[in-house]
């Protein structure tokens, strides 16, 4: 079990501005005011830091805000017994990388329980499994367009792999703490399993000779599919390939036929998801 975090960075609990907070201290406005360890997750951006707050599942611990954001996010912060820090935004920036976009909100926590693939429960039918993309923009755009088609659970490898914080939970826009993240060590293992319990497993490869709507037609409801990405250029190793039951493509009327991993995983949640609604 992870130990608990102690409330006890400094300073007393007073009434500022109306709000539940730690004073400032005379911090300087550079001072890095936490870091992102295996153990402590930093979340950043206002959707992001409100649905980790919402989620009875992940462990916060302290909330950092400016004033403004305080005020609306005192209420929460007050409900799951946290800390919350008024801070500067200058401090936030500090503390993250220099591109982070933190709308002046910075929440500390604990990283999402571990999942397996027996804890995965039927809600749409569509299990996302992503085939070692890295980048976290792609990852985190993928989450959030998840949760927008309300996924079962996106499986992942457990390496090659981005951190599930940061700028992927900043692009996921609290897709994160919506979507049931599953990080397993041998994906096609995983493939195997999906397809014993039911799955259809549907590799998308933008050469393959039949389209999603094509592998995905007649499938109907009751039927549950597991759609399978790969990363941009190199697509889905030999092995994931292979133990999909078929491999499509996206039927695109212009010339490119490459999307964007992100991009391309919309559109085809989008025919799977009308596949596996259609009326017979």
């Amino acid at each position: 079990m992870r130990d608990k975090y102690k409330n006890d960075h400094g300073g007393s609990r007073h009434r500022a501005g109306g709000a539940r907070a730690l004073a400032l201290q005379g911090r300087p406005m550079g001072e890095v005011l936490a870091r992102a360890t295996p153990e402590l997750t930093l979340l950043y951006g206002w959707h992001s830091v409100r649905e980790a707050l919402e989620n009875p599942a992940r462990k916060v611990l302290r909330l950092h805000a400016a004033a403004g954001a305080a005020a609306e996010l005192e209420a929460l912060a007050a409900q799951r017994k946290i800390p919350l820090a008024i801070v500067t935004p200058q401090a936030i920036s500090a503390t993250l990388p220099r591109d982070a976009v933190h709308q002046n909100v910075l929440l500390e926590c604990r990283p999402l329980p571990d999942l397996d693939l027996a804890d995965i429960e039927s809600k749409s039918g569509i299990v996302l499994v992503l085939d070692q993309i890295t980048d976290p923009h792609n990852v985190g755009a993928i989450i959030r367009t998840a949760a927008a088609f309300n996924v079962d659970a996106l499986v992942m490898t457990d390496r090659n792999a981005p951190e599930m914080s940061g700028a992927l939970a900043k692009a996921a826009s609290g897709g994160l703490e919506l979507v049931p993240i599953v990080r397993v060590v041998n994906l096609a293992r995983a493939l195997r399993m999906l397809a014993d319990s039911g799955a259809h497993c549907i590799g998308l490869d933008s050469d393959a000779p039949e389209t999603l709507v094509q592998a995905a037609s007649g499938l109907g409801a009751g039927r549950s599919v597991a759609l399978v990405l790969g990363a941009e250029g190199e697509g889905l190793r030999r092995l994931t390939r292979e133990t999909c039951d078929v491999m499509a493509r996206l039927d695109l009327p212009g010339q490119i036929i490459s999307l964007n991993v992100s991009n391309a995983c919309a559109l085809a949640l989008a025919a799977v998801h009308q596949a596996l609604n259609a009326h017979p």
